[in-house]
């Protein structure tokens, strides 16, 4: 059972339903909270009872072992007696806490910040506001103790670091005025943090209140030199000349490049020329793989062009705009699908329109569109556009063009179960297409696809280094979307090779991550649906609340949440309603899962239909396809079919 640690605040424990741990009494707390603060390492018997109390009592030793042998009783309830704790855990001379860093809130808040310091501005300030939302208190509030000081300070500053990268993210984000009442507040309470005061100055200028910004950097001065007899330092005193002047700080580097060429390109292309629109397009080609406000902006405007492309009445022109936005897909399930079938429409027009002399390579890159538009249908169609678009891409010896062809090719391997090894050779080709030709994102793309299917056929050491692979171009190029894939690779990782509860741990970790991912068919039901797929698999119970959200995968699980309560008759009416699953990378989970109910209720068709889907995958993990979840060996399943089928009457 998953347990969540917290101590920015009074310390606490909660189980995996929300509900608080009851940790006893202070002692209990105290070591408890001692071992959070190790953060993972050993701390000795000794230096607990030191920390415990000023003039440790006789037998304070046998105390310690007591209040320890008591929280794990709570911390892990349903652990049988004879087995090793994997929590609060016996090593060496002491004890150690062997948490996953995402369940202790301040452990999680100190990667956080230390993880947004490379991140964009949209994307830093969402995870800054969650960290920062964690915050219940004082860290260790309800210890007085000389390591409760030291460590409540460190994390004190962290925390003041964490509200400054928050309000430089909402100046880099043009939202001057929102940063101003924080920062305001911020300098009261810190006035010897200079980076507040400049912040302050700088969010009130560029908000339009000059006159409070030079007022901010008058009061600071004053402030400092009375309070700590101290001198501004360069920053506010470059920062108040400035202001005089009545000119704003200048960007240097790379956003003063981005300046004057917006400007320059605001003066010289007419707004309504066509080169704007189709630039538009390559930005918004940018602007999708930036984080999760970005991809959402670019799917919104994608579509926004497309229309103001078809309205030119240039059939060449519309396809060069649609196909011109050429991201990489890895998620074989839409997030809009009414969006993406308007997409394939609109290349579908493009298509029709087309000249005798148009490019060959505009025709290609529609085909492609269509293909990978169509992600996750059965039609045909779509897979023949794909083939077609490879073939002309392979002719006319486009690198860019061939990788955008291949994943489309990649998008229609779905057609049936058990086609890892397919997918693994196309994932291949893009990296090595990628490799020579310097396309990044195209090679971040193969790299994740091997991860997937490596995965399926469980070559794990192969995967491994396929995600490290690709976490590393995405550093080195600014893709933190990539984590949300790799991140849930290593929970996956975890739950086909280690120990239950800590692939539970695992899953719920990376899920703290998903939320306002800006995709939705990642971001809806994944959790609960992996959790399910990791209890089927260790044949435990599919208890969930009430109250889950399944998002699109519902009707899959839904028979076996049903039998988890005992109500038969409504799991086989819910079972007889389950469609097929989507062609995808969880249609071989999806299968599994409802063979396993169709079994439980005895129902021969459909565990015929499950065996008959599943064959052609025997020799895979089931969903490891998708790089984020397993339900086991497909063959497990196949053979707990056909043993229901040979002993049921028909």
């Amino acid at each position: 059972m998953p347990v969540g640690f917290g101590v920015l605040g009074p310390v606490t424990a909660w189980d995996d339903a929300g509900e608080p741990v009851d940790l006893k009494g202070p002692r209990h707390r105290a070591v408890l909270a001692r071992l959070v603060a190790a953060r993972g390492r050993v701390v000795p018997v000794g230096q607990i009872v030191d920390d415990l109390w000023d003039d440790p009592p006789a037998g304070a030793v046998g105390a310690v072992r007591t209040f320890v042998a008591a929280l794990r009783r709570r911390l892990e309830p349903r652990r049988p007696p004879r087995e090793p704790a994997r929590l609060l855990v016996t090593e060496g001379p002491g004890y150690a806490l062997r948490a996953d860093p995402g369940t202790v809130d301040a452990w999680r808040f100190e990667d956080t910040v230390s993880a947004v310091a490379d991140a964009l501005p949209r994307a830093a300030l969402d995870r800054l506001d969650a960290a920062l939302g964690w915050w219940r208190g004082p860290a260790y509030a309800d210890f007085d103790q000389p390591w409760a000081h030291a460590e409540r300070s460190r994390l004190d500053q962290i925390r003041l670091t964490a509200v400054e990268r928050r309000a430089e993210a909402l100046l880099a984000l043009d939202r001057a005025a929102d940063a101003v009442p924080d920062l305001d507040a911020y300098v009261a309470a810190y006035p010897w943090r200079e980076d507040g005061w400049a912040l302050l100055a700088s969010a009130l200028y560029r908000a339009g209140r000059q006159a409070d910004a030079l007022a901010v950097l008058r009061r600071a001065r004053e402030l400092l030199r009375d309070q700590l007899g101290l001198d501004p330092g360069p920053r506010l005193r470059r920062l108040e000349t400035d202001l005089l002047r009545q000119t704003e700080p200048e960007p240097t580097g790379a956003a003063r490049v981005w300046a004057e060429t917006a400007a320059a390109y605001e003066r010289s292309v007419v707004p309504g020329a066509r080169a704007r629109l189709e630039s538009t397009v390559g930005l918004l080609r940018s602007l999708a793989v930036t984080g999760p406000g970005g991809l959402e902006a670019a799917r919104d405007q994608r579509e926004a062009a497309i229309t103001a492309a078809e309205q030119l009445g240039d059939p060449e022109f519309t396809a060069r705009v649609i196909g011109g936005y050429d991201v990489p897909a890895i998620w074989t399930r839409s997030d809009d699908p009414a969006q993406a079938a308007r997409v394939v429409a609109a290349a579908q027009r493009a298509l029709a329109g087309l000249g005798p002399d148009a490019p060959e390579a505009t025709r290609a890159r529609l085909l492609a569109t269509v293909a990978i538009e169509s992600r996750g249908t059965a039609s045909p169609g779509p897979a023949q556009s794909a083939r077609e678009a490879e073939a002309i891409a392979r002719r006319v010896a486009d690198p860019a063009l061939l990788a955008q062809a291949l994943n489309g090719v990649y998008m229609q391997t779905f057609h049936r179960a058990g086609l890892a090894a397919e997918r693994d050779e196309i994932g291949a080709e893009l990296v090595a297409l990628a490799a020579r030709h310097g396309l990044a994102t195209v090679e971040i793309l193969g790299h994740l696809i091997r991860v997937q299917a490596r995965s399926a056929l469980a070559d794990f050491t192969a995967a491994d280094a396929h995600a490290e692979a690709a976490d590393r171009l995405a550093a080195r190029h600014e893709s933190p979307l990539v984590g949300v894939f790799t991140g849930g690779y290593r929970a996956m990782r975890t739950a086909a090779t280690g120990a239950y509860p800590d692939a539970e741990a695992a899953y719920r970790s990376w899920a703290t991550g998903l939320a306002g991912c800006g995709m939705p068919g990642v971001e809806r039901g994944l959790l609960p649906l992996a959790l399910l797929c990791l209890r089927v698999w260790h044949d435990r119970p599919a208890d969930f609340p009430a109250d889950t959200d399944w998002g699109p995968y519902a009707p899959w699980a839904r028979p076996l949440v049903l039998l988890a309560t005992d109500r038969r008759d409504e799991a086989a009416r819910a079972l007889r309603r389950t469609p097929a699953p989507p062609r995808d990378l969880l249609q071989e989970a999806l299968w599994c899962l409802t063979g396993r109910a169709a079994v439980a209720l005895g129902d021969r068709d459909v565990m015929l239909r499950a065996r008959d889907a599943l064959a052609p995958a025997a020799g895979e993990l089931a969903g490891a396809g998708s790089g984020l979840l397993t339900v086991g060996p497909v063959a497990a399943h196949l053979d707990r079919i056909t043993a229901a089928l040979l002993g049921s009457p028909g």
